[in-house]
Parts: structure tokens; sequence; C-alpha cells
């Protein structure tokens, strides 16, 4: 399939996440579960949330090509035969919404694993797999995260339009939601989304409410994919909009924050933000900041799966050919040519 024809059908596979609930399904299995099913418990629903947390560590580290072969065969063997288990309707929502964060660190690793369209299609079909059972569960704050998903991939490919239709309906979602840091998320997923429309306005207006969402005080951290939307990855995905829309010294303020404030310790995480730093840096001209930065970025990057990260050095590459007379831009080639991952 031309990448064209992968964008239109899957852009429209993602819009079609959006009918798919089936709302009764819970109450349903609780009175037709088959002689001899599996019963699950509370047990069950812990160990999925802990292997959640545990793949989802590891591949925050190290990138989604690293253990996503381990989080399928995880699902499919151990967690698929419990949701056709029997389980009390309270069980089952709560399994199904531990599910859904298993689904989707499965789409999300995916994605992150490389850019081919079977990756792609993946990535898709988990994501609105993930919405889903997270729809089913009746967990808002899930479903939007799902959504989320699918729309910053649909950015991604360049479908401008599914990915504001997405993102708007992420937004939605998040109105239902007490929760500062899940309503940032979405805001900040459609500001994104028009940023990358060309729609100044509304990337503008979903910014400022992420940002006015993201400054308030939170309750407890809970186990969600939003509960994790830290200041730091605010201030990292606010900078790329900022860029986007052209405010380079607001974007490298918004990087700086997102790295020397909060810290962003993941080493993934830690290589992309450096990389966009770089790059912001050049593009305001300043050819030492970004090579400084760059070098940073190789301390980072180096044994991380990750697509972003595989696209970053190659970005790096490609602009330092324009200083092949510089010794140090040399030596940065020569440095990311030996980088692994």
């Amino acid at each position: 399939m031309e990448r064209r024809e992968f964008i239109l059908a899957s852009s429209g596979y993602a819009l079609s996440a959006l009918g798919l609930p089936d709302m009764d399904s819970i109450t349903r299995r609780t009175k037709t579960a088959l002689p001899g099913a599996i019963r699950v418990g509370q047990g069950e629903v812990a160990a999925v949330r802990h292997m959640v947390k545990a793949l989802g560590d590891s591949a925050s580290e190290l990138g989604g090509g690293h253990a996503r072969h381990l989080a399928v065969r995880y699902l499919t063997q151990d967690v698929a035969p419990w949701l056709e288990g029997h389980f009390t309707e309270a069980t089952g929502r709560d399994l199904f919404a531990a599910t859904s964060q298993l689904v989707h660190l499965a789409g999300w690793m995916a994605q992150d694993e490389g850019d081919t369209p079977e990756l792609r299609g993946l990535a898709q079909r988990y994501y609105a797999h993930s919405f889903r059972l997270a729809a089913e569960a009746g967990d808002p704050e899930l479903s939007a995260t799902a959504l989320r998903g699918l729309a910053v991939q649909c950015v991604d490919l360049g479908y401008r339009a599914e990915a504001v239709q997405l993102g708007e309906a992420c937004v939605e979602y998040g109105h239902q939601l007490d929760n500062p840091r899940a309503v940032a998320y979405y805001e900040a997923t459609l500001a994104n989304a028009a940023a990358q429309d060309d729609d100044r306005r509304m990337a503008t207006k979903h910014l400022a409410l992420s940002e006015t969402a993201i400054g308030k005080p939170t309750a407890a951290a809970g186990d969600s994919w939003a509960a994790h939307y830290s200041p730091g990855r605010w201030a990292h995905e606010s900078g790329m909009i900022l860029s986007r829309l052209g405010d380079l010294d607001a974007a490298e303020e918004h990087l700086h924050l997102a790295l020397d404030i909060h810290g962003l310790d993941r080493r993934r995480t830690r290589a992309i933000v450096l990389a966009d730093l770089a790059g912001v840096r050049l593009r305001q001209g300043d050819v030492d900041g970004a090579m400084a930065t760059w070098r940073d970025f190789l301390d980072c990057a180096d044994g991380i799966r990750s697509v972003k990260v595989q696209a970053a050095l190659q970005d790096m590459r490609v602009r330092l050919r324009w200083y092949n007379g510089v010794p140090e831009a040399q030596e940065l080639r020569e440095r990311a040519a030996r980088v692994t991952g």
C-alpha cells in the first residue's frame, strides 16, 4: 500500500473507533460466562496493572522496541482468557480498564518501534481496541487517552483534519474529569493537532487551557496514562507546539524548563527533548548551542530502540552536512553513526 493510501485508510479507521463501544458488554458477560470459565477476581486485575507498570517503565527508559513482544504475549496468553472468564460486574469493569491500559501500551510500543505500514496498522488497531475496552469499562479518562493515541498518530502521518477531530473528542471526554493533569493532556493534544493544521487561533486557545490545567494542584497520582503527564512532559509538548507556531524563544524556554527544572529522568524522553532543543537552537542561528545539545543527545540515545530517537539521529546527521568544514560537526556525525538502537 502506498503511503498516501495508508494514511487515508488508517485515518478512516481511527475515526471509526468513535463508534466501537458496546456499553452493555460487561453486564452481558457476567450473565453468559461459559461453564468452566476461569474465575477472575481483583488478584488478576492487580496483576495486569503491575505488568503495565513494569513494561511501561521499561519502554519509557529504553524505547517501545525493547519489550513489545513481551506485552503482546502477556496480553494474548494470560489476559485474554481472563476477559472470557467469570467475574462480577465490578471486577469486570476493573479488568477491562486495566486491560485497556495494557492494550494501549502495546499500541504505543508498536508506534515507537518503527515507521512501517505494519507497525502503524498494529498501533492503530491496539488504540481502537483500547478505546473500546475503556468505554465499556465506563472510564472516560482511559477512553480519552486511547483516542489521544490515534490523534497523535494522525498528526505524525499528516492527516490533520482527523487529528483535530480526534483531539476534540479527547477534550470532550476530559470535560467529565476532575483531574487537571488529564485535562492538560487532552487540551495539549488538541493544541498540537491544531498547530499541525496551521490553525493558530485554535492552537493558542487550547495551549492556554492546557497551561491553566497543568498549573492546578492534583490529587494523589493514579496509575493511568494521563496521571503521568507531568509538568515536564507538558513543557516539552508545549515547546514543540510553540516551535510549530514560530515562537522559537518561547519554545526554547519551555524545552529548558522540561530538562532543567523537571528533569525528565527517562533516557528515551530526555534524548527526544534534547534533540528537539538542538533543532530549535539551530533554527535560531545558535550553531554552537545546537552542537552542544546534540552531544548531550548522543549520550542519552545509545541503545534506545525508538523510531523517534532514530528519526532524530537521522535529522541531526542531515543537518550537520551543512557544516562539513567544521571539525565538531564531523565528530558528531561519526558518533551518531556508532549509536545503536
